[in-house]
Parts: structure tokens; C-alpha cells; sequence
């Protein structure tokens, strides 16, 4: 068994950005707070899924280049090379919960030059 706390993990960036809850060894889960204005790259992994259930406020998610609006309550499941970017364009911050799966030893994410507003690269 295993059981933590969310209060005894840490966020990257202070108050803000992602935290481990746990890290294998079948799933990595966390936590990621995004704050108004700002953006997590856009990456892919290329043998891992990534999911996310949005816990407060909303965010926007470029899948493949396509727009898409999480907000408190919505599950959304990039699957293994589909890239994702995530930018706050609201004016509070966003929360929410995200599972990797399978666990991997070796990083396993891509970063793609793109930026919302640029042509996708296929």
C-alpha cells in the first residue's frame, strides 16, 4: 500500500506548475496548477497516454493543434503522440490532476516547436 498527501508534495515552481504525488511503478500521478497567462510547452510522449481531470477553473489545450476548452469537471486523454499544449488564458488559475501511464524509467516526452496560432506541423 501507499498513501500520501497531496500537502506533502511540493509544486516545481513555488505555488504553481506540477507535483508528484507518486512516480511508478505502474502509473505517475500529480497535480499541476497553471497560472493566468501561462503556458506549458507543447510536447508529446511518445509510449505513454496522458490524462488529465480538470479540478478548478479552466484551461485552454491545443491537441494536435486543435483548440479545445477544459474546465472544472472535464477528462481529457491525450494518447501516446498526440501533442498537447496547455495555456491559461483566463484570469484565475487552473488546477487539475494528471496521470501518466505506463510509469517509465527514461523520460519519455517530446518538445515540439509550435506555438497556438502557427500552422501545425503534420
Amino acid at each position: 500500500m501507499y498513501l500520501t498527501k497531496e500537502s506533502d508534495h511540493d509544486y516545481r515552481f513555488g505555488d504553481y506548475g506540477p507535483k508528484y504525488l507518486t512516480v511508478g511503478p505502474r502509473v505517475d500521478l500529480g497535480v499541476v496548477v497553471i497560472t493566468p497567462g501561462e503556458a506549458h510547452p507543447c510536447h508529446k510522449h511518445e509510449r505513454q497516454e496522458e490524462s488529465f481531470l480538470a479540478l478548478e477553473g479552466e484551461c485552454a489545450v491545443y491537441v494536435d493543434g486543435e483548440r479545445v476548452l477544459l474546465q472544472a469537471g472535464d477528462y481529457l486523454r491525450c494518447e501516446p503522440g498526440e501533442s498537447h499544449l496547455f495555456r491559461n488564458e483566463s484570469s484565475s488559475n487552473f488546477k487539475a490532476v494528471f496521470i501518466k501511464a505506463p510509469h517509465l524509467e527514461e523520460k519519455d516526452s517530446v518538445y515540439i516547436d509550435w506555438e497556438p496560432g502557427q500552422p501545425f506541423p503534420r
